[in-house]
């Protein structure tokens, strides 16, 4: 009897410890010591360019944020990047695995908007916060609206805002010429609204086949308006500098302005100097640690200054990591939420803040004069005043 009765002893005890183990990896499981991030971007097609500069910029970020690290509130952050080719299918099946196959915490992404659009309805579907970055559409925030997607790129309308911000006032006489399709009209139509709202007048909206090549009749018809300024809405490689200079644009006393890009673009604006215009990055721009930190990291890693959508990645790395440390790690998605609406976070761009109506980034743009440069065989844009957050908020535009 004694045998039998240690025997069961040891039994339960083996059961015991057995089920006290089993309960500690479940309970080390949810605890969730490894954060994982899945980042979507175009690390191929049409805006692979896009996509290269937002994942540098990314892991950089995470190195600012973490101190080199990798840790935040105690638990290790993993990283996993998936290229969507641009293109919203593949966009969309790629998110679907990190849902899915790699349980991710957070999705970041994407380069296109198109690619964006496929995926944010799976953050909601999914429960899992979103942070959308460089993508620049304002359905995103807008009609498309859901309370897990969060951006910290900037939008359309803030792009508008600060086009219209360097050059309308009262009186002034703006003209518009831009690609006749969505694109285009969205984004006279947003510089419309923003430039009407600090007086200046739209006299004529010239819309040209979006693959033209010759823009002489479109840009005789402006010139035949008369305006102080011409606003040129473009993407693609076709565009209308060449002709706009060959036709005396600006010898007839109309200025131009448009958005400056990338460094890959700034090149072919060569004919433009003296332009005022806007950005939303250029790395001599922005007066701040954080960016005197990325300028010179990235310079350390690339032997290059950081681009146009490098410090949107590193944006929405900063982010990610600041909810992470007011939630004490947690990833629970609705305690993110909750944390993230109207939470300010330092940026290369200086302090963001996630509007709580919509989940919008305010951050500063920038209104600036291109300008020859001593060390580049480009010009680059020289800074003409840095408009605030409060100055380039965009309209709440998803009915709430």
């Amino acid at each position: 009897m004694k045998r039998n009765a240690l025997f069961a002893f040891m039994m339960v005890l083996i059961l015991s410890v057995a089920t006290a183990c089993g309960d500690a990896e479940e309970s080390g499981a949810e605890s969730g010591e490894t954060i994982k991030i899945g980042v979507l971007a175009s690390l191929t097609g049409a805006l692979e360019a896009y996509g290269h500069q937002t994942k540098k910029g990314f892991e950089l970020g995470l190195d600012y944020g973490t101190d080199g690290t990798m840790e935040v509130a105690g638990k290790k952050i993993e990283v996993i990047f998936e290229d969507t080719e641009t293109d919203p299918k593949v966009a969309r099946q790629k998110a679907l695995t990190l849902l899915e196959d790699e349980d991710v915490d957070f999705l970041v992404g994407s380069s296109s908007s198109g690619d964006t659009l496929a995926v944010t309805p799976l953050a909601e579907e999914y429960e899992k916060v979103m942070v959308v970055e460089p993508a620049a559409a304002d359905s995103i925030t807008g009609a498309e609206y859901n309370d897990y997607v969060f951006r910290t790129a900037r939008n359309s309308s803030q792009d508008a805002a600060a086009a219209a911000a360097a050059i309308a006032g009262d009186g002034v006489k703006i003209a518009t010429l831009a690609p006749d399709y969505a694109f285009g009209r969205d984004g006279v139509s947003a510089f419309k609204t923003a430039a009407e709202d600090l007086g200046a007048e739209i006299i004529h909206e010239e819309y040209a086949d979006a693959a033209a090549t010759d823009f002489t009749a479109n840009i005789q018809k402006i010139i035949d308006s008369d305006p102080d300024y011409l606003y040129v809405v473009w993407a693609g490689a076709n565009t209308p500098w060449n002709q706009i200079v060959d036709m005396q644009v600006q010898e007839k006393g109309i200025k131009i302005t448009t958005g400056v890009a990338d460094r890959a673009t700034l090149p072919m604006m060569a004919p433009l100097v003296g332009m005022d215009g806007f950005t939303l990055y250029y790395h001599t721009l922005p007066d701040n640690e954080v960016n005197d930190w990325l300028v010179e990291k990235h310079q350390e890693e690339y032997d290059e200054a950081p681009d146009l959508f490098t410090p949107g990645g590193m944006s929405a790395a900063l982010a990610v990591l600041e909810a992470l440390k007011q939630t004490d790690g947690s990833t629970d998605s609705q305690e993110l939420i909750e944390t993230m609406e109207g939470m300010e976070f330092a940026t290369p761009k200086g302090t963001m803040t996630f509007r709580p109506e919509d989940h919008q980034a305010l951050q500063e743009m920038y209104s600036v004069t291109l300008v020859e440069s001593d060390e580049h065989d480009y010009p680059v844009p020289e800074l003409k005043k840095v408009l605030t957050p409060e100055e380039t908020a965009p309209p709440i535009m998803n009915g709430k």
